[in-house]
């Protein structure tokens, strides 16, 4: 029914009293402001919003810390590597020894920490020998140090039985330079100290986050002593309280200790008892990774556990990195080659993917010609075949050389499970 205009306008009127009266109630509960804080009988209900609900938050885990590490044994300059670096020695060059390392160079840049064993001194105030002549003495170059950090070395171990080849003087002046080159270009180095208090200073690098410690020590140095008086250190293999005082040191400063230890009987492939004993010795002390050098040939490595368990591991000897010694068993060496991890969570440390990368000394004769260090990866029987050895003077015992051969001394030397052979 329609409502006739008079009596609509009077209801709608009405309607508009109602509404009104209605907003202005909601109005007041909503606000809180009603007769005894909105909460009389006459009040309409107080209405609540619910908070939203928020969802559980889950902590990121830490990923772990990884580093990559590369080693090489005895960076060994004799005359006949001296006389290849001055053959490619450009103009205003006196030597180039860069190329000689070229075919590794891809192995150690990719490494987070890379270690050479820097088997010879560097002194520039004294002749340049590298036991020509037949006396074993050896001093370098400076030009050797520009390479092997150009190749990318960061760590340099110095702890072998040729620091005194032309006396203490000699021997701080190659300290010194190592030391400046160190500070030019974020290195470490070690294993021949300026006194005491220097040998006492363990060298703690940080890579990746983790913290490794370095020490080095040799087992002897040809028969030299240093002059009475004399303030240079090497510490020794025999001063056994001395290395497991510096080992629990370092181990208390870092979460890795790498010991580089200069040991052996030379060119055989055999590991002796004392230092198999001396190495377990070190583990347990607290050294993770020994790496071992002298012998000039490469040598068989393990894991060693610790009384807790826990693991260490040792590589009895590098070998050369580089040399020109003319017996067939010098010229493969050994590349070392592992990660450290530390666990994200735990802060546990363990060493992953470890073995060691055989690299071959190259060269061909008649007179050394195209000296090279090869990883295995890249050699070939065709080189193999062409190696100089054979005709090498002075002539070695063990002159011959060929891909079998070269094969035969890796397996010999090291394990199956450990050998890198396509890196």
């Amino acid at each position: 029914m329609k409502l006739k205009k008079g009596r609509a306008a009077a209801a709608l009127a009405a309607l508009a009293v109602i509404l009104v009266s209605g907003v202005g109630c909601a109005t007041k509960v909503v606000g809180g402001s009603g007769e005894k804080g909105g909460s009389g009988e006459n009040a309409a209900p107080q209405t609540t919003t619910e908070a939203p609900t928020e969802e559980p938050t889950t902590e990121p885990v830490p990923e772990d810390k990884r580093v990559h590490v590369v080693a090489a044994g005895d960076n060994l300059i004799h005359y006949s590597v001296y006389k290849n670096a001055e053959k490619l020695a450009g103009p205003g060059e006196r030597f180039d020894f860069k190329p000689l390392y070229k075919n590794v160079k891809y192995i150690v840049e990719d490494a987070d920490l890379a270690i050479l064993n820097q088997e010879t001194i560097i002194s520039q105030s004294n002749e340049i020998r590298g036991a020509n002549g037949g006396a074993l003495l050896f001093n370098s170059p400076p030009e050797v140090a520009d390479a092997v950090i150009d190749l990318g070395f960061d760590v340099f171990t110095m702890a072998n039985n040729h620091l005194l080849d032309f006396g203490a003087d000699a021997l701080e002046e190659s300290i010194n330079f190592w030391n400046d080159k160190a500070k030019e270009n974020d290195l470490t180095v070690l294993g021949a100290y300026l006194n005491e208090e220097d040998a006492e200073n363990i060298r703690v690098r940080e890579v990746n986050g983790v913290k490794i410690a370095f020490l080095a020590y040799a087992e002897h140095i040809n028969g030299f002593e240093f002059p009475a008086g004399c303030p240079l250190r090497v510490v020794m293999n025999y001063e056994e309280d001395v290395i497991e005082r510096q080992i629990k040191e370092a181990k208390e400063k870092a979460d890795v200790v790498i010991v580089s230890a200069h040991w052996g009987v030379e060119d055989t492939h055999e590991v002796s008892e004392d230092r198999v004993e001396l190495a377990n010795k070190m583990v347990n002390w607290g050294a993770d990774v020994i790496l071992g050098c002298h012998t000039h040939t490469a040598e068989t490595m393990e894991w060693i556990t610790r009384d807790d368990g826990t693991k260490g591991f040792v590589y009895y000897s590098m070998g050369n990195f580089i040399c020109c010694q003319t017996d067939n068993f010098n010229l493969v060496g050994e590349m070392p080659d592992f990660d450290i991890v530390m666990n994200g969570v735990t802060g546990e440390i363990t060493l992953e993917n470890v073995g060691a990368i055989p690299n071959i000394i190259h060269y061909e004769s008649p007179d050394f010609a195209n000296l090279a260090v090869y990883p295995y990866s890249k050699y070939t029987p065709e080189l193999a075949a062409v190696h100089g050895v054979p005709y090498a003077i002075p002539q070695g015992t063990y002159t011959s050389f060929s891909w079998d051969i070269l094969n035969d001394i890796i397996n010999e030397s090291m394990p199956a499970e450990f050998q890198k052979l396509d890196k």
